[in-house]
């Protein structure tokens, strides 16, 4: 008797993508959900479904038979939380036994990065439900980074001196699909996963002048520049809060840690930033 599939959210997204395609490559039976399943990957062993995380009735009747799920962070919105909380309701009352969870490193109530508070909420929530959990707190994405550089080729953000231990999406899917092909053996635990050294903006923007042969440069904003600096976008209070904050978290060293748990789980070490950029050129 096959095993029942794993359920995979996000597939339509770049983490949630790489995670479904390693499984499926591994000979996984997998359940896909999105709002738009059109746009999931087509993948051998694998059946899109129509979900949504607030859309409680069609989440449980997605998950159903479904062991084991590996859930991807909703977009950043304002009712994240609430969706957050209606998915894991209805992962519970469908019967899903094990949910793989990606949070963010240093999760805290008081956690200085604003969405970092709601993720450690999420958590809570899945450990309150009865079923098994495993949470993958993932620092910043590595392969955002270069994206942080306006077109002046200035990192703006009130970042001091503090170091950040960002880790690519293709090391955080690689860790989570060693953990989904095995998921009782990592019942129970938190992991932060981070690469392989942590950085301040300054080295970044360093790397990446080297890396582009163009000027790259980063500006210590103070919190009324930083606000200030982004009004142009014209976001949401809750926006903009969650933009400054990534800043100040690295600041207050909340994103410095630097972890072996990628290459404890998977064997082989996280990229570091200057051998993701020779990747990229490689491939571009």
């Amino acid at each position: 008797m096959s095993n029942p599939p794993l359920a995979i959210t996000g597939s339509t997204g770049l983490l949630g993508a790489q995670v479904a395609s390693l499984l499926s490559a591994a000979g996984a039976q997998l359940r896909l959900l999105a709002r738009t399943p059109d746009r999931a990957p087509r993948l051998p062993g694998s059946a899109a479904v129509a979900c949504s995380y607030d859309d409680t009735a069609a989440a449980a009747s997605a998950l159903e038979g479904i062991d084991v799920l590996f859930m991807v962070s909703a977009s950043e919105s304002a009712d994240r939380l609430a969706q957050h909380f209606a998915f894991v309701d209805a992962a519970r009352d469908a019967g899903v036994q094990h949910i793989v969870y990606t949070s963010f490193q240093n999760a805290a109530p008081d956690a200085t990065f604003t969405l970092a508070r709601d993720q450690y909420a999420t958590e809570e929530r899945i450990k309150a439900s009865g079923m098994r959990w495993t949470m993958l707190r993932d620092s910043l994405y590595l392969d955002f980074l270069p994206a942080l550089v306006g077109d002046d080729g200035v990192i703006r953000g009130p970042a001091g001196d503090g170091r950040v231990a960002a880790v690519t999406r293709a090391d955080i899917a690689r860790t989570a699909a060693r953990v989904l092909l095995d998921p009782a053996a990592h019942a129970g635990r938190t992991y932060t996963l981070t690469g392989s050294e942590a950085l301040t903006l300054d080295e970044v923007a360093a790397i990446l002048t080297r890396d582009t042969g163009r000027t790259v440069r980063f500006h210590d904003e103070t919190l009324d520049e930083a606000y200030a600096s982004r009004a142009k976008w014209n976001a949401p209070d809750w926006q903009n809060d969650a933009w400054v904050s990534t800043y100040t978290a690295i600041a207050a060293g909340e994103l410095a840690e630097v972890t072996t748990d990628v290459l404890d789980i998977t064997g082989t070490p996280p990229l570091t930033l200057v051998d993701y950029l020779a990747g990229t050129r490689q491939t571009s």
